[in-house]
């Protein structure tokens, strides 16, 4: 039986040009009716994708037309459906952040890769931190802070020197973002069913803006950080070349 693929690219020429091509080539059915959902551009239009598709059955299928694609597969036209049959899926859970603003809102977004706090002024922000209702750190004076999930480690968390985590081993990454006070905190490995909360010291003078995978929320009072495990993100990945393969090559470049 043929599978029945919905093509999706970003605004990219690249990604454009692949679209034309592929839809060419293997026809095109929407989203409700995909067996399968391809996404062609680099990884924020990956995340940008799975967000958007979040209530549709189909797994998605990245092809690098992007920069990093890490979370994508090698772009090629051909042998696409061949390698849709073969490939394996992984599953993944988001960060569900709900955040409060200095007026009282409530924002309440989901994040694939982190959720992570920044400075929006000139001076460091003052944070406290708590897990599970526990105050775990009084004050912690950073740029910022983030919780990352395994399949979003070897992003904003690497750069800012969190550790990788292997795919299934059920803990989140807490790093600091140039840690003043305690001075190099390295951070911390929580388990994944911790619910993190960041509260803004002195937002008035050190204001903090929130942020789940690029959708920002500005002037923040607190923020409380979870795994939603009622959301199951399917992405697949040419055999050989998973995520649990790729966190570990990324250790050794």
């Amino acid at each position: 039986m043929s599978l029945r693929i919905a093509f999706l690219a970003s605004k990219a020429d690249v990604a454009q040009q692949a679209l034309a091509e592929l839809e060419t080539r293997y026809g095109h059915v929407s989203p409700e009716q995909a067996d399968v959902i391809v996404a062609l551009g680099g990884d924020g239009f990956m995340l940008r994708t799975l967000h958007s598709m979040v209530d549709h059955p189909a797994p998605v299928y990245g092809m690098n037309c992007g920069t990093v694609g890490f979370l994508m597969n090698e772009y090629r036209t051909e042998g696409l459906t061949e390698r849709l049959q073969d490939a394996v899926q992984e599953i993944i859970n988001p960060l569900s952040m709900t955040a409060m603003d200095r007026q009282g809102g409530v924002h309440k977004e989901l994040a694939i890769n982190e959720v992570s706090l920044l400075r929006a002024g000139p001076q460091a922000a003052r944070l406290q931190v708590s897990v599970d209702g526990r105050i775990r750190m009084p004050e912690l004076v950073c740029d910022g802070a983030l919780v990352a999930t395994p399949a979003g480690s070897t992003a904003y968390n690497y750069s800012a020197h969190g550790p990788i985590l292997p795919i299934g081993a059920d803990v989140l990454a807490l790093t600091a973002i140039a840690a003043f006070r305690p001075r190099r905190w390295r951070g911390a490995l929580l388990p994944s069913n911790a619910m993190v909360r960041f509260d803004v010291l002195e937002p008035e003078k050190r204001p903090v803006m929130a942020d789940a995978d690029s959708i920002s929320v500005a002037d923040i009072d607190w923020v409380e950080i979870r795994t939603e495990l009622n959301i199951r993100h399917k992405i697949l990945f040419d055999p050989g070349h998973g995520l649990e393969e790729r966190l570990i090559s990324e250790q050794f470049t």
